[in-house]
């Protein structure tokens, strides 16, 4: 007999968890669609050779290995540079600016901490070939909106300019960007650790807290200023971000009252496109953080109650008058009204309302003999207890009433 588990850091989503996901889905693409951006899909797996050299520190994490017909391949590790692949791949169908977005899994063999998985939904939107700001305003906008959407009170975005980190060493930049995690004297520690001397290093790491927003960055705020997002972000000069495609605008969003780290990471990244193409196309966008996202929501009591979306459970009185049933069945859903007809003709009758009960469907419809013959049928209130005989047409109208 097989043991029933899952590999370590891999998670099966059960209805109530898989229907919270689904509610936060529906939201972010909604929002992603308001702000007049479409959807791409890529591959699960991808060439090794597109991931390799475009995320840094972390090519260590890449879920790689050689596949049947010897090619030495990756699962896809993020979705921003797999899109690059795909404008450089497709330049006669894609048109720029180019507003994508996309909603799919990642794979990253990382240790698995609280948020923090090796198979994750990422959830990212970018805006291509646009070199103004005003491209970067939009979308730290768009993240904004998406949490303020979600029901967080006030998200803020924590802003910076990777340009503003001019002449600092990448190794540098990565121990920079753990500051929120580590504190200041664990950065320390570790550009130490770099061979940077004690007093090179707090000399660094004050000159990177000292810098002030350039015009580049004036201008963003500006623009959120317009949108009436004046509440809703920060400057961080020691924001980094530790992709090594980073550059010019970085961002992240923070919810107060959630300490596990920030929701969303995002960024700028002007030559990314041209390791495919020998054009240079600018991009800037973000991938939400799903899964912390969801902790975040979880944590602040901001989910709705979850329950089947299912209204109403025909069920069958007997064999003989499962057609019966079939034909409220398939008329209730002509009317998109979400029914579900009991799977088992043999089953007792009260034992199908006691499923429904436990599903939480609110209403049960019963077509027996007397019904039939009357062309009625009998529905019960599984919220209230009450119950009541009506025409077809009747019932459609019950189900479709507000709550």
């Amino acid at each position: 007999m097989i043991t029933p588990q899952t590999l370590k850091g891999f998670r099966d989503f059960l209805p109530e968890e898989a229907m919270k996901r689904q509610y936060v889905i529906d939201i972010i693409r909604k929002t992603f669609e308001l702000y007049g951006f479409e959807p791409i899909e890529t591959p699960a797996i991808e060439y090794l050779e597109v991931f390799t050299g475009n995320i840094g520190e972390d090519e260590k994490l890449f879920y790689k290995f050689t596949d049947t017909g010897g090619r030495q391949v990756a699962l896809r590790y993020d979705q921003t540079v797999p899109t690059c692949r795909v404008i450089a791949q497709y330049p006669e169908k894609i048109t720029l600016p180019f507003k994508r977005y996309q909603i799919q899994t990642v794979w990253r063999a990382e240790k698995p901490q609280k948020g923090r998985y090796r198979e994750f939904l990422q959830c990212d939107a970018d805006i291509f070939g646009v070199d103004d700001r005003t491209a970067d305003a939009e979308t730290i906008a768009l993240t904004i909106d998406i949490y303020k959407n979600l029901g967080f009170k006030n998200p803020i975005a924590i802003i910076n300019d990777r340009d503003l980190y001019a002449g600092i060493p990448y190794k540098a930049i990565v121990a920079i960007d753990k500051l929120g995690k580590i504190k200041e004297e664990g950065v320390l520690e570790e550009l130490v650790s770099k061979e940077y001397t004690k007093d090179e290093a707090v000399k660094l790491l004050n000159s990177v807290k000292n810098n002030k927003p350039n015009e580049r960055l004036k201008q963003i705020f500006t623009f959120l200023d317009n949108y009436g997002m004046s509440e809703n972000y920060l400057y961080k000069p020691t924001l980094a971000r530790s992709f090594s495609y980073s550059e010019g605008t970085i961002w992240e969003i923070i919810i107060e009252g959630f300490t596990a780290g920030s929701v969303c990471g995002c960024e700028r990244y002007d030559s990314l496109v041209s390791r495919f193409s020998k054009k240079r196309i600018p991009g800037v966008g973000f991938a939400v953080g799903f899964d912390r996202t969801v902790l975040a929501m979880d944590e602040l009591g901001l989910f709705p109650p979850m329950q089947t979306k299912t209204l109403v459970l025909v069920t069958v009185f007997n064999k003989d008058m499962l057609p019966h049933s079939q034909k409220l069945t398939q008329e209730l859903r002509k009317e998109n009204i979400n029914s579900d007809l009991y799977p088992d003709p043999n089953e007792r009758l009260d034992k199908q309302i006691k499923y429904a009960d436990k599903k939480g469907i609110p209403y049960v419809a019963i077509i027996g003999p007397q019904e039939a013959k009357s062309k009625k049928v009998t529905v019960k209130n599984l919220k209230d207890r009450s119950q009541i005989t009506v025409s077809y047409d009747e019932l459609s109208a019950l189900l479709q009433k507000p709550a």
